[in-house]
């Protein structure tokens, strides 16, 4: 079904596919209330663990998805906000499918911020079978030595994390805790970060599950007008000491206080969820950087070999 859909994807209005998921994930919530958002067998620790750095009770990663040139164009514009509330995050990039700046990229860690590789071309065709990935792994760690990026996410969440083995990555991005809503809903149940060991030491990665829905489902397709199922699961994710996650895209958010067309949500909802973070749990939190999580699971012995 999915490789149908990626088939036909190309000549199916944007409006269209819109409306129709919107339809399918509206049904949907009531049959997955029981695991989504909040999956409670999720909390349970991981053999060995050991805490958070400095005693804090959470962690907060904050990423981002750039999918178009408009949204790459954003960018700065939303580091601006994250930097001005006191946080940093990360910023995925689509290598083939827009003009990457390079001077975007190096002012975003300049400032602090991380950049990391979103696929190839986000065509849906990456994990369509082994010889193609192999393929565009060799461009994709190109890109990644070429960026000096350690992190990886794959377009639309597809992911394998066999084959991921074969990317020259600290950590990748592309599972989450629950999400029946994805093309690919095979969630990995967990609300902290794991290592997925390799036959040699350089196969080793971090996989870093999103844990908080997506911006597009909460406000695309949902048409959620709060932010109050982040605040939920977040509330949750905090009491349970695991790592909140949450995976924003620059594309649809809009900035100017103009219009908000169909495919776009304010910034405020945004700069509410980090306020929010910001103001209830002081100095409770560890906002790191997904390479700063993935250091810090490879360098404790006990995590990394769970």
């Amino acid at each position: 079904m999915k490789k149908l859909f990626y088939f036909f994807k190309p000549i199916i209005p944007r409006n269209v596919q819109i409306f129709l998921r919107s339809i399918l994930v509206r049904k949907q919530q009531k049959k997955f209330k029981d695991v989504w958002p909040i999956l409670r067998s999720s909390a349970k620790k991981p053999n060995g663990w050991i805490g958070w750095p400095d005693g804090k009770k959470f962690a907060i990663v904050l990423t981002h998805d750039v999918e178009h040139q408009s949204g790459h164009d954003k960018c700065l514009e939303l580091m601006k906000v994250e930097k001005n509330i006191g946080f940093k995050s990360s910023y995925n990039f689509v290598p083939e499918r827009y003009q990457v700046s390079t001077e975007l990229r190096s002012s975003l860690t300049n400032n602090g911020f991380e950049v990391g590789v979103h696929g190839l071309n986000h065509d849906g065709k990456l994990f369509q079978n082994k010889k193609t990935f192999d393929e565009r792994a060799k461009k994709i760690n190109f890109y990644l030595k070429e960026w000096k990026a350690v992190g990886f996410r794959a377009p639309a969440m597809h992911h394998n994390l066999e084959w991921i083995k074969g990317l020259n990555i600290e950590y990748d991005l592309s599972t989450f805790d629950t999400d029946p809503f994805e093309p690919q809903s095979d969630g990995v149940g967990t609300i902290f970060p794991f290592c997925v060991d390799g036959k040699e030491l350089n196969d080793s990665y971090v996989e870093l599950p999103y844990t908080l829905v997506q911006d597009f489902t909460l406000f695309i397709l949902m048409k959620e007008k709060t932010i109050n199922i982040w605040k939920e699961k977040l509330n949750w994710i905090a009491e349970k000491g695991g790592m909140v996650l949450l995976n924003t895209h620059p594309d649809y958010i809009n900035f100017n206080n103009s219009t908000i067309g169909p495919e776009e949500y304010s910034v405020e909802l945004y700069i509410d969820v980090l306020n929010y973070i910001r103001e209830k749990y002081v100095n409770e939190y560890w906002n790191a950087l997904p390479r700063e999580v993935s250091n810090y699971i490879l360098n404790n012995s006990s995590l990394k070999n769970n």
